[in-house]
């Protein structure tokens, strides 16, 4: 696949799914393979719990994350006792998970593992710098797009997205809705000396005035935008967003701003849960959407299988996506 000379030249990537069953596993083991041929030492960790034989959701069946000897991996305790090889323990974090404590882990032979990794984005970052030191070539991340995690694939260097028939049941309508998402990935990022501030923020909504002021509006999320004071907004260059962008917090700040232009600032794309109709609304009233984290997509891998049975064009979904998003597209089976 020509996307892992890509790959290569960054130190990172994470895989992310738009939905369960579009092949994000599939695609996660294809680049393991090829990176062993290359016979670069990868790490390997999960935003939320992926491995399982069975999907949790739907009840079907699917891939196992397979690696080979010297792969280093981070997963919780619960799922490190179920690993099936033989590992190295190289370190114990002193914080916890839902799951327990995160164990990182040198592979001793070739076999299956659950990943279930960190839950903040500054958590993941520390990880991926930290096995670094451990002689990584290639940090692999099992993406998310989870308002139940504050980790964020954005944080690696590279992306690839994967789409399919689990997303819509026809391929115009799979090709309108990732187009969209990436549309929003492909969002410019937010240049301000608050960054590292606003990235450690989990919680609050903050505002940075036109002389460049962060200011906390003590204002715990965007379930309570309707309580921000127009004055607030009206003194504001960009509104910060700690947690996830909905089409009523966009709806809020649009109708109580009184100036043309205004920023809504959230970490990164992973954050933003608005309709297509609200996100274009806003542009033409004269507002942006920005990020702190932009991340490189560099490839899109589809599944045309659903998870009730039937199947797609392979061919005709990958050229109609190409066609709209001009990026390279994938079927990994077919390779």
């Amino acid at each position: 696949m020509p996307f892992i000379d890509k790959i290569l030249v960054s130190r990172s990537l994470s895989i992310v799914g738009m939905e369960k069953n579009t092949g994000k596993t599939e695609c996660l083991n294809y680049v393991i393979y090829r990176l062993k041929e290359k016979e670069k030492i990868i790490g390997l960790t999960s935003i939320g719990i992926d491995g399982e034989s069975v999907d949790q959701v739907t009840e079907t069946p699917k891939p196992e994350i397979e690696i080979y000897p010297g792969t280093i991996f981070i997963t919780s305790e619960k799922h490190y006792k179920q690993k099936q090889l033989t590992a190295e323990i190289l370190d114990i974090t002193q914080k916890s998970t839902a799951l327990g404590r995160l164990i990182t882990a040198r592979a001793k032979d070739f076999g299956k593992v659950i990943c279930s990794g960190p839950s903040q984005t500054v958590w993941l970052k520390e990880i991926i710098d930290k096995t670094r030191d451990m002689g990584v070539d290639l940090f692999l991340v099992d993406g998310a797009l989870s308002r139940k995690s504050s980790a964020s694939p954005s944080i690696t260097e590279s992306m690839i997205l994967t789409t399919g028939a689990a997303v819509a049941p026809g391929i115009d309508d799979i090709v309108k809705k990732t187009a969209f998402l990436v549309k929003l990935i492909n969002i410019e990022s937010f240049d301000t000396e608050h960054h590292e501030i606003l990235m450690g923020k989990e919680k609050g909504l903050y505002i940075i005035t036109k002389d460049n002021e962060l200011i906390d509006t003590c204002i715990e999320s965007g379930l309570f935008a309707d309580k921000i004071s127009p004055e607030f907004i009206n003194k504001a260059s960009a509104i910060f967003l700690s947690g996830i962008l909905t089409d009523r917090f966009i709806e809020l700040i649009r109708v109580q701003n009184t100036k043309k232009k205004i920023v809504i600032l959230v970490k990164d794309f992973t954050k933003i849960f608005i309709s297509k109709e609200k996100y274009y609304g806003f542009l033409r009233s004269g507002g942006e959407i920005r990020v702190l984290l932009k991340p490189n997509l560099i490839a899109i891998c589809i599944n045309p299988l659903s998870p009730f049975g039937y199947k797609l064009d392979s061919n005709l979904l990958a050229d109609k996506l190409h066609d709209e998003i001009k990026l390279p597209i994938y079927d990994i089976k077919k390779i």
